[in-house]
């Protein structure tokens, strides 16, 4: 879904989050990317529809949600799940209207701009500390000129603005947008563009252009590009110093290293889908932080 001048399509507005840059912020979460990543930990991102989520833990099956499905979308398994079929479903939400439970449930929400700035600035506590604003997803630049329209709302009342993205976009795209922003966060998961491929679905090419870019156009706004770090898939060591490398000639501000986490299982299962990395294990932290200080000082970088 394109931005159409009238409403973007968000999935979650996290309030008081603390990892998303500076202070204490609000971070919005944009749906559809154009990179699916295995291990992605928002896989409800990755689709720019809506789509119906199913909490088994809430589900007290009562099956009013079967009886109300005019097209007959969704059935119950053996096991009890609810199974929704994707070529019979129109996502009219009748299922989720009338789930008394709460346990049928929708990821996706249209709304115009005007809408969202009030959401979130109408939260007085939500500027403390420094803090501002952040959009993530999903991808950010995928609804560019959503993006960017909310950003410069609230660089207009001197708001500090930060996108997470994986600049996967025409320059023009990011071009639009980073005039917005205080902050990049951009990923960078890989060097190897067949790797890159294997795992998210798309070449890095446009990424590596962009990277190289981004600074020379916007020298004042700080970029800060992070890997995740994926055990047996991009944790080599050869793969991270060709990262480290490449960054050596993109002028960012910093460079961060990821640990795997797998906190978004419980979304795939309620989407019905197949989690990839389910065996995979976190990292230790420590590890990570001196392997990070490491590459750092490869690029040239100060060390945290």
């Amino acid at each position: 879904m394109e931005y159409t001048g009238n409403k973007g399509r968000i999935f979650n507005i996290q309030k008081f989050s603390v990892h998303d840059g500076p202070g204490v912020r609000d971070t919005v979460f944009m749906k559809g990317c154009p990179l699916h990543c295995i291990w992605c930990s928002n896989p409800e991102s990755q689709s720019p529809l809506p789509q119906i989520g199913w909490r088994a833990k809430k589900c007290i099956g009562c099956g009013v949600c079967l009886k109300v499905c005019p097209h007959g979308a969704l059935s119950r398994a053996e096991d009890g799940r609810i199974e929704r079929d994707p070529s019979k479903c129109s996502l009219c939400m009748s299922c989720v209207k009338h789930c008394y439970a709460k346990a049928m449930h929708v990821y996706g929400e249209a709304v115009t701009v005007d809408e969202l700035y009030s959401r979130i600035r109408n939260q007085p506590l939500a500027w403390r500390s420094d803090g501002g604003v952040t959009v993530s997803g999903g991808e950010p630049l995928m609804q560019a000129e959503f993006v960017a329209e909310l950003l410069a709302r609230f660089r207009r009342y001197g708001i500090h603005t930060a996108i997470e993205t994986t600049l996967f976009a025409s320059w023009e795209k990011v071009a639009l947008v980073a005039a917005q922003c205080s902050l990049i966060y951009a990923d960078m998961k890989f060097f190897s563009p067949e790797k890159h491929k294997k795992y998210t679905g798309v070449d890095n090419a446009v990424i590596k252009e962009n990277l190289l870019h981004l600074k020379k156009a916007f020298p004042n706004v700080e970029l800060i590009v992070r890997t995740p770090v994926i055990p047996g898939i991009n944790d080599d060591r050869e793969e991270l110093n060709a990262i480290a490398d490449f960054l050596k000639n993109t002028g960012l501000d910093d460079y961060e290293l990821l640990p795997f986490h797998s906190f978004g299982a419980p979304k795939y299962e309620q989407l019905g889908l197949d989690y990839a990395v389910k065996d995979l294990k976190s990292q230790d932290k420590n590890e990570i932080a001196m392997q990070n200080n490491e590459l750092r000082r490869r690029i040239g970088l100060a060390t945290a």
